[in-house]
């Protein structure tokens, strides 16, 4: 009989030992990222192989028992609607903005799976560090449900615990290497198989393919040489990596039902498991006075990530459950930080052996373990494991929560410098890099350092961070074929990793990579092609738009907007974006001006821009911001003025003033450029001008 959550047996494959099989795509890992990946790549109609170490699906959701993930502050409802929103009304689930339909979807059949008190609400959970949470049992039903029809059709094979031991490589001279499948070992009876495949993804926890298949990767802290950030050392510091947290989930359970927890070996003796840094009382200092929450306050440690609730408030009930995810606090007040289940002494999963990494791990089980016997017998005699839930005898999780991997060298490095606030003074993007297949936020750089000496310090004006894009390239290996990085394996730094790996991210990567990983399977292109190819660029980022994947930070675009695909194409491209750098706007029933028109027709048509010397129209000075652009559509015949030499920049410009100009470079296309578009004198809408321009967009590269 199987358990909640998990998958009949019937859908797992358990190869015979020296068996060989091939499939189009191969996913590697049991991370979000793998999940999202192979989903991604399953929408499209491929053959997907998914390998992992367990036979629960999800990760970071799962068989990590972090089913409360960290969430952008623009996915909270109460912050989300911008100041200047004509109607605040309309917006109902700041997500269609944030996610992609698929995560979306996750999410909303999660809240229909666990109601409170008979309704479907917000925040199932009731967490208060995250915006939505529910039990890890609750997100495997959800993730398996929307797998389970591919697994029917025969188009996903999945194949549990079993991890890989030897990436196969093969090399051609003067061309890139290219990873050819992967060899596996069987957790459970040690039979090896191996699963080839045209395309692999990298989507362990830890990046193990780049270990095992030596591709070039990085561990821990860079050198300055390495990524170019300003903040860096000159020296590299490898050992230098976040702490992992092995979570828990336990409940309030009436004294007749509490379960013992008891002391792991080496209690109170070995530096891990010493129960004097445990923190059982929140402790906060605000204005000069300190604040003592208890374990079960409303704004306490149980409920910092409670994932069940019998009642919609904040009220701690007997029965409500959490996962036990603390890191760092006060001890008391003017008493120094003590420690949670963050696992920090001797935090090394990367770079080292897989005895030593095992022996690491098992440390932060002990920890965790500690840690909740020191609570059950110290300050919450209520607490009680839920293994039912983490599908463990203990409560404790499958695997641990991994905040950090071995990260591939890649054709993007994502910088501290492309993502920290304090490198964009007043815009309220990060660096939107013209190659996006992804957004993500988190509104800061969130470190969990180990004790390893030298981490890099980012200040209070470094650690902020923005809204960001996730480029394409960073997906792709600098000099090895056949691999596409995800999870946290892609080409970010030690420093922007921290933002990079959160829950929805993590599952935006993966998502991408499938898509990527099936659109050049069908193209018949070297996934770097894809990346290089102007063309082939804007047809994948457009592909991934009409599968309601956003690629642009707007928040009034929802990717069911009819227009979603164009405006965040466009966008994402440079071409057309948003008004004030300033807002996250976009704004899409707005007029346009001649102006804002005339920059976006010579960046679409890819005109060489002029810088004549004087002006053709008086109200056009040189120093105007649309100057030369208006200068080069007049050389080109293409615009002319309102009259007395007059250009008219600030003013709305026309559907037919649209029009006309285009009549001149697409005369036998213009029906089509226009459909749906009218060519009256109406005042040309945002929307409308992406619309029409994505179409000459497409025409331009010969993309249907």
């Amino acid at each position: 009989m199987s358990q909640p959550g998990i998958l009949d047996n019937g859908a797992f494959l358990r190869p015979e030992d020296g068996q060989i099989l091939q499939f189009p795509i191969v996913i590697v890992g049991g991370s979000t990222a793998a999940y999202s990946a192979a989903l991604g790549a399953l929408e499209e109609g491929a053959q997907v192989c998914l390998v992992q170490p367990q036979k629960v699906l999800g990760g970071q959701f799962t068989a990590q028992a972090l089913s409360a993930p960290d969430d952008a502050p623009l996915m909270a409802p109460k912050s989300f609607i911008p100041a200047d929103r004509q109607d605040p009304n309309q917006i109902e689930n700041p997500a269609e903005f944030c996610l992609s339909k698929a995560q979306t979807r996750f999410r909303d059949r999660q809240r229909q799976l666990q109601p409170v008190a008979g309704k479907i609400v917000q925040n199932p959970g009731g967490s208060w560090v995250s915006h939505f949470s529910v039990t890890p049992v609750v997100a495997a039903i959800a993730l398996n449900e929307a797998i389970e029809p591919y697994l029917n059709q025969g188009q996903l094979t999945l194949i549990p615990f079993s991890e890989p031991i030897k990436v196969l490589i093969a090399e051609h001279p003067g061309e890139y290497r290219r990873v050819t499948g992967v060899t596996f070992q069987d957790l459970q009876n040690s039979r090896q198989f191996t699963v080839n495949g045209d395309i692999i993804i990298e989507a362990t926890d830890l990046g193990d393919l780049l270990e095992l298949g030596n591709i070039e990767s990085r561990v821990g802290q860079e050198a300055r040489s390495e990524t170019g950030e300003a903040i860096l050392p000159e020296t590299p510091q490898p050992m230098c990596q976040q702490a992992f947290t092995v979570c828990a989930v336990v409940a309030q359970a009436s004294p007749d039902r509490v379960i013992p927890i008891e002391a792991p070996p080496g209690y109170g003796v070995d530096p891990w498991l010493n129960p004097q840094e445990f923190p059982s009382t929140f402790w906060a200092k605000s204005n000069d006075q300190w604040d003592g929450r208890e374990f079960d306050h409303p704004y306490g440690i149980f409920r910092y990530r409670r994932l069940l609730r019998s009642q919609e408030d904040s009220t701690v009930r007997t029965g409500d459950v959490t996962v036990m995810n603390w890191g760092t606090s006060y001890l008391g007040p003017n008493e120094p930080k003590g420690c949670g289940n963050d696992y920090l002494l001797g935090a090394v999963l990367t770079g080292v052996s897989r005895e030593e990494r095992q022996r690491q791990i098992q440390r932060g089980r002990d920890r965790t373990q500690a840690y909740l016997h020191f609570l059950q017998t110290k300050a919450a005699p209520e607490l009680s494991p839920r293994g039912d839930l983490t599908w463990t005898a203990d409560g404790i999780a499958l695997e641990p929560y991994i905040r950090e991997a071995r990260r591939g060298v890649a054709l993007t490095t994502i910088r501290h410098e492309d993502v920290a606030e304090k490198f964009f003074p007043g815009a309220a993007r990060a660096r939107s890099f013209e190659d996006s297949i992804g957004i993500g936020q988190y509104h800061y750089l969130d470190f969990h350092p180990n004790e390893a000496p030298g981490h890099v310090d980012l200040g209070k004006d470094g650690n902020r961070s923005l809204p960001f894009t996730i480029p394409l390239g960073a997906l792709i290996p600098l000099r090895t074929d056949g691999l596409i990085l995800s999870a946290k394996s892609i080409g970010t730094t030690h420093i922007t990793n921290s933002a990079y790996r959160m829950h929805p991210i993590e599952w935006a990567i993966g998502e991408a990579g499938g898509h990527l990983a099936a659109f050049a399977l069908k193209e018949g292109v070297e996934i770097r092609k894809v990346a290089r190819d102007r063309a082939l660029k804007r047809k994948f980022q457009g592909h991934l738009a009409s599968y309601g994947i956003p690629i642009y930070w707007f928040n009034d675009v929802s990717h069911e907007d009819p227009d979603f695909e164009a405006i965040q194409v466009l966008a994402a491209a440079g071409i057309f974006s948003t008004e004030n750098a300033k807002r996250l706007n976009f704004n899409p029933n707005r007029g346009v001006s001649r102006a804002v028109v005339a920059i976006a027709l010579v960046n679409v048509l890819g005109l060489e821009l002029l810088d004549p010397a004087h002006s053709t129209f008086k109200d056009v000075s040189p120093e105007h911001f649309a100057f030369s652009s208006i200068e080069t559509l007049f050389a080109e015949g293409s615009i002319v003025g309102i009259g007395k030499q007059r250009f008219g920049p600030e003013l709305n410009a026309t559907r037919e003033q649209l029009a006309i100009i285009l009549s001149k470079a697409f005369p036998s296309d213009l029906d089509t450029i226009f459909t749906d578009t009218p060519r009256n004198r109406q005042t040309l809408q945002r929307r409308e001008l992406s619309r029409v321009l994505y179409r000459v967009l497409k025409a331009k590269l010969g993309n249907p």
